[in-house]
Formats: C-alpha cells, sequence, structure tokens
C-alpha cells in the first residue's frame, strides 16, 4: 500500500511539473535567442531548466517535446528508470535529464546500445547543447586516447557502456595521470537499460596482456574428443545444460595422453582442456550461439541476436570452440583487470535510464539498483491487438502453423515480421517459405539490419528477424497499411523473461498506429525443456506463468549471488585506490622510479591474483561436476551447493589477503633490481579488451532453479504436480 501511495503521489506531482514546465515554455517562446541563452545560464530549478530546453528543441529541431516525454525526462531527473515504449521518442525526452544534470560541472554519461547510436544521437542532439552552452561529444571504438580524453571532458558524452568500461580499465593501467582518459563517474543515463543493467550486468569487461599461447593444448585434446560418441564417452544431463566424461571417456582421455589419473591435481589443466572441448563439441551450436565468420568465431547475443563484438567465453572454452571449428585462435591473454557492468554502474553516484520494457524487472530494478521503474503513458493510446498464444506438441507442427500463418497474412498485404530465437531457426523458416518474398535479418547480415528495417513496415513485406530487429529504430507503415492492420508480428519462441517477448511485441503499435501480435509455442521449446517442465498442465492455460515464476527465482538467485560481489567488488575498488593513490601521487613516493616500480608490481600481482581466483573457480565447477571420485552422476548439492560458493568466498579472501602482503614484500625487492640492473618498469607489451560469458553453459544456479521449478507445488494457486 506504500508503494502505491508513493506511485500515486510521484504520478499527480510530476503532471503538476509538466503543467509548469508548459505554461513556463510558452512565456520563453516569446523571447529572442540572445534573451533565451541568457535565461538558460540562469536557470536554477529543473522547471525552468526543462522550459528553455523544450524552447530550444522546437527552434533548432523544429520538434515540440510531448508531455509524455517531459514525463519521462523528469523521471530520469529524478533518478529513475523511465519506461517508454517503442517510437514515443526516448532519445529526445533524455536531453532536458541530461542538460540538468549537465549544469553540475560534472559530465553525464549517455550510455547506448552501439557505436552507430552514440554518433548519430551526439550529432543529433549535439546543436541543442551547444546553443545551450555546453559540450557534446562521443566515443568510438577506434578513437585514439586524445580523442577520448577530449569526449569525456565535455559535459555530455555519448558512448556504449562497453567502451566506458573498457576506457575504465585501461586508466587503472596508466603509469602517468596523463596516460588517463576518464575524469571520474558522476552521472550514468542508461539508453536500453534493461539491456546494460540486466542483460549484460554479470558479463566481465576484461582487459587483457601478452602471454605464452597455451592453445595448442586445446587443439591436441580436440583431436581426441571430436570423436566422442554421446552416452559411451560421454553423457549429457536430461536438460541439454551439462556434460561429463563416463569411465570409457576417461580411460580414453588416460590413455591418449599416458596422464595417469586424469583427477588427480597435476592433470587440473587437461581435465579442464577436456571439459570445455566436451561443451564446445555437446552443448554449443553453430548458428545458434555462435558463427564462423571471416576465419574467426563470433558469439551470438542471445536476447537480441547479433553478433556482440569482442566478446568471448572464458579462454579454454572459446578455445576449445575454435579448435572444434579448425579456426586459428584469438590470443587470449593474461588477464590485467575485469569489471562487470553491474560494478561499472556502482562507480557512478547517479544513474539512471529508459527502456521500453522495465516493468516486468522493476523488484530488480529496486532491490540491485535501488532504482524505481515509472511507467510513462503513450502519446496516442496503443491499440495493438495482442492475440492469445497458440500452443503446439511439437516443434514441427509450430513451425509449420508459423509458415501457414507467414503465407495467411502475407495474400492481405499486412506486413509481417517474424521473431526467431537463433539465426539457425531464422535461416530454417526463410528455406520454408522460399516461395513468398521476404528479408532475413540475423547475425550474419547485421550491417544490413537500418536497410531491412526500412522496408519492414511495407505493404506486403515479410521480415524473418532474430530478436535484433528494431532496437534503436522503429518500423515505420507504408501506405494503406494501417489500412490493413497495422504491422503484424509472430513471435516463434517465449523466453525466459517476459521482457525479451514484450521488445519484440513493441516493434509494432506504435504512436497509435494498429498492429497485432501472436506467439506460436510449442513443448519441445527451449524454456520448456530447459528446466525440465514440458510437459506442464499450466502451458495450455498461460506460458507466462512459468517465464513470472523464472524470472522470480532468477532473481532470488542473483541478489544472493550480488551479496558475496559486493565483497569481492570492494577488495577491488580498496587495491584501485590504493593505486590511484599512488598514481597521482595522494601516496608519495621517494622517487619516480619508485613509484613506477610500485605500480608494476601492483599490475603484475593483481594479474595473479585474477588468474589464481579463476582456477579455484574452474576447480570448483569441475568438483562439482562429480570429477573427485569419477561418478559422473554425482549430485551436485552433495558437493555443498551454496556451502561450496561459501567456501569459494573464504578462499578468495584469504588469497586476496596473500596479495597485499606479496605487494608490500615485492616492491623494495623489484625496486633494488631495477636500480642496480637498469630495468625500465613502463616496458609493456600489448593490451586489448574484450567481453566474456561468465557462465555460458549453465551452472549449479540453472540446476537450484530447475529444481525448484520441479518440485515446487504450486504458483499463483494452480497446481504443477
Amino acid at each position: 500500500m506504500t508503494r502505491l501511495l508513493r506511485f500515486l503521489f510521484s504520478e499527480t506531482k510530476a503532471e503538476t511539473q509538466v503543467h509548469q514546465i508548459n505554461a513556463r515554455r510558452q512565456e520563453l517562446a516569446r523571447l529572442d535567442d540572445s534573451a533565451l541563452k541568457t535565461a538558460a545560464k540562469q536557470s536554477k530549478t529543473m522547471i525552468e531548466t526543462f522550459a528553455v530546453t523544450a524552447v530550444v528543441v522546437a527552434r533548432v529541431l523544429g520538434f515540440s517535446l510531448f508531455e509524455v516525454q517531459l514525463q519521462g525526462a523528469i523521471a530520469l531527473a529524478g533518478g529513475n528508470i523511465a519506461e517508454m515504449q517503442t517510437g514515443e521518442g526516448k532519445t529526445l525526452a533524455a536531453v532536458p535529464a541530461a542538460v540538468w544534470y549537465a549544469q553540475e560541472g560534472q559530465g553525464v554519461h549517455v550510455m547506448t546500445a552501439n557505436d552507430y547510436l552514440a554518433r548519430r544521437d551526439a550529432e543529433w542532439m549535439g546543436p541543442i547543447y551547444k546553443y545551450l552552452g555546453l559540450s557534446v561529444g562521443c566515443i568510438q571504438q577506434v578513437m585514439t586516447s586524445e580523442e577520448r580524453r577530449r569526449a569525456y571532458a565535455c559535459d555530455v558524452t555519448y558512448a556504449t557502456a562497453n567502451e566506458i568500461g573498457f576506457d575504465y580499465l585501461r586508466d587503472q593501467l596508466a603509469l602517468y595521470p596523463k596516460d588517463q582518459v576518464h575524469r571520474g563517474m558522476a552521472v550514468a543515463l542508461a539508453d536500453e537499460a534493461d539491456s546494460i543493467l540486466i542483460d549484460e550486468a554479470r558479463l566481465p569487461l576484461v582487459i587483457a596482456g601478452d602471454q605464452e599461447s597455451t592453445e595448442a593444448l586445446a587443439y591436441r585434446v580436440d583431436t581426441v574428443t571430436r570423436y566422442f560418441r554421446q552416452f559411451h564417452h560421454y553423457v549429457v544431463d536430461e536438460y541439454g545444460r551439462n556434460v561429463v566424461l563416463t569411465e570409457a571417456g576417461v580411460a580414453a582421455i588416460e590413455k591418449a595422453f599416458n596422464c595417469g589419473n586424469l583427477f588427480e591435481d597435476a592433470n587440473l589443466a587437461l581435465h579442464a582442456a577436456v571439459q570445455d572441448s566436451l561443451h564446445a563439441h555437446a552443448l554449443l551450436r553453430r548458428d545458434v550461439d555462435y558463427l564462423v565468420k571471416n576465419g574467426a568465431i563470433e558469439s551470438v547475443d542471445e536476447f537480441k541476436g547479433r553478433i556482440i563484438q569482442d566478446r568471448r567465453w572464458p579462454a579454454g572454452l572459446h578455445t576449445a570452440v575454435e579448435a572444434k571449428e579448425g579456426v586459428a585462435p584469438k590470443m587470449q591473454g593474461r588477464v590485467l583487470g575485469s569489471i562487470t557492468m553491474q560494478n561499472l554502474l556502482g562507480l557512478y553516484p547517479k544513474v539512471c535510464g529508459m527502456t521500453g520494457t522495465a516493468a516486468t524487472q522493476a523488484g530488480e530494478f529496486q532491490d540491485i539498483y535501488d532504482l524505481d521503474v515509472k511507467v510513462i503513458p503513450t502519446h496516442r493510446p496503443v491499440i495493438r491487438v495482442d492475440h492469445p498464444d497458440l500452443v503446439f506438441r511439437t516443434k514441427q507442427e509450430k513451425e509449420r502453423a508459423v509458415i501457414d500463418e507467414i503465407r495467411r497474412i502475407h495474400e492481405t498485404g499486412q506486413p509481417v515480421l517474424v521473431g526467431t530465437a537463433s539465426v539457425e531457426e531464422s535461416e530454417r523458416l526463410s528455406t520454408g517459405l522460399n516461395d513468398v518474398p521476404h528479408q532475413v535479418l540475423n547475425a550474419r547480415n547485421d550491417e544490413e539490419e537500418a536497410a531491412i528495417i526500412a522496408r519492414a513496415g511495407e505493404r506486403g513485406a515479410v521480415t524473418i528477424s532474430t530478436n535484433m530487429a528494431g532496437r534503436g529504430t522503429d518500423i515505420r507503415l507504408g501506405d494503406d497499411v494501417a489500412a490493413r492492420g497495422g504491422l503484424y508480428v509472430i513471435g516463434t519462441n517465449k523466453h525466459e523473461n517476459r521482457r525479451i517477448d514484450n521488445q519484440l511485441c513493441g516493434r509494432s503499435g506504435r504512436q497509435g498506429d494498429p498492429g497485432q501480435t501472436r506467439f506460436f509455442v510449442s513443448f519441445q521449446d527451449n524454456l520448456l525443456v530447459k528446466y525440465g517442465i514440458e510437459d506442464d498442465p499450466r502451458l495450455r492455460r498461460d506460458p507466462t506463468d512459468i517465464q513470472r515464476l523464472i524470472e522470480g527465482q532468477q532473481l532470488n538467485i542473483r541478489l544472493f549471488l550480488n551479496k558475496y560481489e559486493r565483497v569481492t567488488e570492494g577488495r577491488r575498488r580498496a587495491m584501485q585506490q590504493k593505486r590511484q593513490g599512488i598514481l597521482d601521487g595522494t601516496f608519495p613516493r621517494d622517487s619516480e622510479l619508485e613509484r613506477l616500480v610500485s605500480l608494476s608490481t601492483i599490475d603484475d600481482l593483481w594479474s595473479e591474483y585474477l588468474a589464481a581466483v579463476a582456477d579455484l573457480r574452474g576447480s570448483i565447477h569441475l568438483v562439482s561436476l562429480g570429477g573427485g571420485d569419477r561418478d559422473p552422476f554425482q549430485s551436485f548439492y552433495r558437493f555443498g551447493g551454496f556451502n561450496a560458493f561459501q567456501e569459494y568466498i573464504k578462499r578468495v579472501h584469504t588469497l586476496f589477503e596473500d596479495l597485499q602482503s606479496r605487494i608490500e614484500e615485492e616492491i623494495p625487492i623489484r625496486l633494488a633490481k631495477a636500480e642496480t640492473s637498469g630495468i625500465d618498469p613502463t616496458q609493456r607489451g600489448s593490451t586489448w579488451t574484450y567481453m566474456t560469458t561468465d557462465q555460458p553453459y549453465g551452472t549449479w544456479m540453472d540446476r537450484a532453479l530447475r529444481d525448484f521449478l520441479k518440485n515446487r507445488k504450486t504458483v499463483s494457486g494452480v497446481s504443477i504436480t
């Protein structure tokens, strides 16, 4: 009741503020440019700032900000997540809030989905900021350090969250203050906030450096495991998310490598390489989880269906996939630093964001980020018709029905957008529609997205896409299409999170346009198979029941992990603060040489600490698979489940204490060597950055959730078993 009253009060307050802004902007609209710029400089309140900005938007771009856009801006300025539907003008709604925050003089980072949108939005909105006396910049992947420094020095900086994070990691390795490009974190305004704060929140950003290549082992292992047969050499769990060796598989490895007992500590590297290879062959699927493109392995984002630039799986698994596909390995390198997107956002004193789909994750935004979700009404009523789901017994029956539906709708001239779960599925449907003119949009041709989307709303258009379609761009209806019912969206799968499905539906019915949506679901879909509930009778009533339950349990697990990660992140920040103090002179050293040696020593030992933590995490994972006593069916819970994680945290704590002691011991030793031998501590190899999918093939978290779903008796009063 308290939350409801607070929500109602805030909505009433926002409406009052919009009326005040509109009244003031009518007065300001009478001023000439000189007087308006003076008013902008003198504005001290949000009402005045928003009113001035609204007038400037009209003069510079010729657009009049809608009341709902002002409501969105008010939500952002209040440090909230604003849910605004597709086509409601989120990009423009962010400007008044960015201007308000920028007046504090510490810089605003507007986080976009990709480099193109960062450049487009900075160029499009730039004249507004400049009119108001504010500077604007954007970060692009190809920029030099000096160009990045100038962009971050601007009042408003548009950039992807990845680039901001990579620059932060590079700054943590700088040997001189002048080499750092950030001036500090002040305000983060996340466009597509659901993607940044939830979908990619736990993905580590990594900076790595040169080290001796270790890929040879993975390729040697692949020559053996590629001939392994399921059920004889290995088994895959009933959900298709884990794979372990059988006795025959263990014997084959021990014979091929003449290594003795595979499960002895001395064979940990071999055991890990074998496990990675098994996962690569048995669980990761070409054209679903990754593509082979231009002689390299390209990861596909499971939420959007796009190729994610510079994203890799953990080192051993990525190399195993490269060996499987026979492509040249990418050097993984020694990890020098890492930070998750969630922890990167934690560096900002002020965070806000906007997205078309946030309400279903309101609890997570509140519990993890302490951010409220404000649902902004649409400028025009939504008249889109969302039809009930159609449920089929098999995937084959479902796909036949989808193809029949596409043909039926196409004959009417109504455009169709089909959202699929993978490149493989999109191309399979395309083959079945060889008699219907259509476009396919997936990770193979993502550079053609803008052109394909531009035609997707035309009369008779059929577009088969992965979930990438339309993020950051609108599908506009062609002539006579509205009279034919608008865009018809077909979803071929339900996802673990309702928000992903809602994103697809949101491609249709923008700005009061007509439209229709319908999902086609089968008992063999991944959502049901993964969690072992494909026979759940609730599916015939409402598939979203399953999604709600999964969302709730995933949130509980993420909150559990977040509690422990805060401790780990606290240690990383403590080490970073120590290093920064040495870098900028807050913690002075006796000589320039001692300062450089101290910094390089911290960097080297921190890298070793990260490697030790990764090895510890990997060893616990292998033990949890039952390898310790060669029982491949050993229950994970016998190893301890959550207790195993607690033990992991204890060991990490011990490793960190050892790190601190070693740093103090190593610095004088290395300084003495540098003074006597003339070693230059500034000499380093090259570095590079990438993202890594930390848990690419399911973990104990998946198992805990599956067990919960199978054993729970009721959900929302509906019997499960």
